[in-house]
Formats: structure tokens, C-alpha cells, sequence
């Protein structure tokens, strides 16, 4: 069995998710998940760059388009978030693109719109979804 990817560094974004979650609980703009997962990750010293530019290349050469993550946690992971009913294909092929452009390894997708809990995927840019 592999070890997880950046387990404790996760495990510290998702702990944040967590709590913004139970404060605020589901139905709220993604736009104001944002702001109270940046203040946060801030109250837990979690370091992170938020709505991050990320450069995408072809043929190495840089595109004039990019991407913007919510968030760059630790320099090393992705962090995207949605507030939606259900996470599904798109979303994660939204932060597969991502983990590619950046060819970061770990993406950490976080749905504050599912009724009942926080909903949340890994993504490993070498392993696909898990």
C-alpha cells in the first residue's frame, strides 16, 4: 500500500475546510467559503497564495491564457473550491488540468454545497482521482 501524497499537509487544509464548513455550514457563495477558508488557513499559520495564476504552456512556450487556482497551500498543492449540490466530472477534470499546468502533484478538491457535510477529493496528478 503507498503512503498518501502530503498526507499531513492535507490533512491540516481539509481540518480548515472543516471548520469553515461547521461554522457556516452549505449554502453560501463559493466567494464567501473563499474569504473565511483564506482567514482560516491565516489563523492556523497554513501558508497559501489565494486566486493563484498558473501559467500553461505549450511546446514550452507560455500561453497568454492561464489558469487561476483558489488557492496554493504550502506551495505544493491546489486547492479549489465549489459550492455546488454534488462534485463530478467536470470539477475534478477542472483540478486535473490544473495539477498539469502546474505539474504540481497534489490537488485537494473541497465542495461546501453538499447538504449534510463538507464534501472533498484528492486528486494526484500521477494517479488520477483518489
Amino acid at each position: 500500500m503507498s503512503e498518501l501524497i502530503y498526507k499531513e499537509e492535507a490533512y491540516a487544509i481539509v481540518g480548515a475546510a472543516m471548520e469553515v464548513y461547521n461554522q457556516l455550514g452549505n449554502g453560501f457563495l463559493e466567494a464567501v467559503y473563499q474569504e473565511a477558508l483564506a482567514i482560516e488557513f491565516q489563523l492556523r499559520g497554513i501558508p497559501f497564495q489565494e486566486q493563484a495564476p498558473l501559467a500553461v504552456c505549450y511546446k514550452g512556450q507560455p500561453l497568454r491564457q492561464h489558469y487561476v487556482a483558489d488557492f496554493v497551500v504550502y506551495d505544493k498543492i491546489i486547492v479549489e473550491i465549489k459550492a455546488i449540490q454534488q462534485l463530478g466530472n467536470n470539477e475534478q477534470a477542472q483540478i486535473m488540468n490544473y495539477l498539469k499546468a502546474t505539474s504540481l502533484e497534489l490537488g485537494l478538491l473541497i465542495n461546501f454545497g453538499a447538504p449534510a457535510k463538507l464534501q472533498y477529493k484528492r486528486v494526484v496528478r500521477s494517479l488520477g482521482f483518489n
